[in-house]
């Protein structure tokens, strides 16, 4: 091993697209560095992780004969792996690179503080250096993994999970809070965008689990404990008649879901007769074939108002909003309109939007709700609909921002309130996996596009939405995500 003095180090200071260079001056960083005993080499790249950028680094550690590497950039959650391959890629231990966070720890934390960021950078790289000169070279160790995990929550993205997990081969332990499988879905017949029935889909993946000698399903059961590491982890969880069962898994798999917000007393006339959320509407509709009656009359006419409990203002009514679009509510509720209208073809419906997101092919959702004779009323958020009681039944109040702001009286048999997803309540488990929350209160990722069902306890993985809202798609690819890289751990 050479002395720290003979070491041969290359140090690169990444701009960053002017993130780090718009306040730390990185060429005087470089100046500075170069003269640090052991380095050989310094220099700045407009984007370290580009390919284009790590050739070069490449040739630079080959023609050099580098035996270390300090790197000055963004956070190494995005890019440490990434930089430790293209160290070994260019002959160097992965574990003599050094990674130098310039970005959230120096640029972004001193905006507007050219000269004292710029000194920090200094200071901060040329401690890396100093470490760089004192590391050795690390073999990477391998471990026996247990072919097995765990998959907490049985809805559509756990079950989906699950026998994803049993096709790799893997022994999976399935854990669900409530009494039934199926989470949302599973309570519901008609589901957007192609009418698939819910419970029917549910009933489908449970009997193919049943299948599974693999897997072992427990419902009404919740997770106690968890200790050990990655690959070996050893759980206890409660089952339905109240006794516990251990286990020891290679992996978990966190699927637990979401609920719904609840409006306030008097939230857009919540409690009033004849005012319900979606969910309670569309569970209503299901309930009738779709033909709904109220005090002994059809049904014929419905208002929605949109984002009830989403993308909220703070203030003394609600201190703590939701500040984030749930996403799927536009969809599910023109949908929903859609299968009313086909039950019902008299029927009235009048739309209270904010603003009209059916994304991507759900677009056509839209056009057929509108096709169908579907009213679209865009309201100011700050002038919201009101809703009142009448001796005739329920009138909503509306300013119609796409006709000037002209008021309208809409007399309407039932008002449905389009809420849509919060977290679900998990405080025991959280404490259990030690899981950090995103701001809206969801479990985070690791890293939204590099790692995004990764967590910062390895061998732990989030699907589905617990994670953010998302509709079932995506929740079904994001679980599937994260049976990838358990099976990429375990086998």
């Amino acid at each position: 091993m050479s002395t720290a003095t003979e070491r041969r180090i290359g140090v690169f200071v990444c701009h960053c697209g002017g993130n780090i260079s718009d306040y730390v001056e990185v060429k005087r960083v470089v100046d500075v560095c170069k003269e640090e005993p052991g380095v050989v080499v310094a220099r700045t790249h407009m984007f370290t992780c580009s390919d284009a950028a790590q050739q070069e680094m490449i040739a630079e550690i080959q023609e050099q004969e580098l035996d270390g590497l300090v790197i000055a950039s963004c956070s190494p959650k995005l890019h440490m792996f990434t930089f430790r391959g293209m160290a070994e890629r260019g002959g160097i231990n992965a574990y003599q690179y050094i990674h130098v966070n310039l970005r959230e720890q120096c640029s972004w934390a001193h905006r507007g503080e050219t000269v004292e960021a710029t000194n920090k950078g200094i200071e901060l790289v040329r401690a890396g250096i100093a470490k760089c000169r004192l590391m050795e070279a690390l073999s990477p160790i391998r471990i026996e993994t247990k072919p097995h995990a765990l998959v907490i929550g049985a809805g559509i993205a756990g079950l989906r999970a699950a026998l994803a997990l049993s096709d790799l081969g893997l022994g999976v332990f399935l854990i669900e809070k409530a009494k039934r499988v199926g989470g949302w879905a599973g309570q519901w017949k008609s589901l957007f965008p192609n009418n698939s029935n819910g419970i029917t889909l549910v009933d489908t993946l449970l009997d193919k689990v049943a299948t599974r000698e693999n897997i072992t399903l427990f419902t009404n059961a919740e997770l106690l404990e968890k200790s050990g590491t990655v690959g070996n982890f050893d759980v206890r969880f409660r089952v339905d008649d109240g006794s516990s069962v251990a286990a020891n898994v290679g992996a978990i798999v966190v699927a637990t879901g979401f609920d719904t917000y609840v409006p306030e007393a008097g939230e857009f006339g919540y409690g009033l007769d004849g005012v319900m959320t979606l969910p309670e509407f569309k569970k209503a509709m299901d309930a009738n074939d779709g033909a709904l009656v109220r005090n002994g009359k059809p049904v014929n006419a419905v208002a929605y108002i949109y984002c009830v409990g989403s993308r909220q203002k703070k203030s003394d009514s609600c201190t703590e909003p939701n500040n984030y679009c749930s996403r799927y509510c536009c969809s599910a509720t023109v949908h929903t309109a859609s299968v009313a209208q086909k039950a019902m073809p008299d029927i009235h419906q009048f739309h209270l939007y904010r603003d009209m997101r059916t994304y991507g092919k759900d677009e056509l959702l839209f056009e057929k709700a509108r096709a169908n004779g579907s009213v679209f009323i865009r309201y100011n958020p700050e002038s919201a609909p009101v809703v009142e009681q009448t001796g005739d039944g329920l009138l909503v109040r509306v300013n119609d921002e796409l006709t000037g702001g002209e008021e309208l009286e809409i007399p309407v048999d039932l008002v449905v309130l389009v809420t849509g997803m919060v977290p679900r309540e998990n405080t025991n488990l959280i404490d259990i996996l030690k899981l950090p929350l995103s701001q809206d209160g969801f479990f985070n990722e690791l890293h939204l596009k590099l790692r995004p069902v990764e967590t910062v306890v390895d061998g732990v993985f989030i699907g589905g939405a617990c994670q953010s809202p998302k509709v079932m798609a995506e929740s079904v690819a994001a679980s599937l995500a994260a049976v990838s890289k358990a099976g990429a751990l375990l086998l």
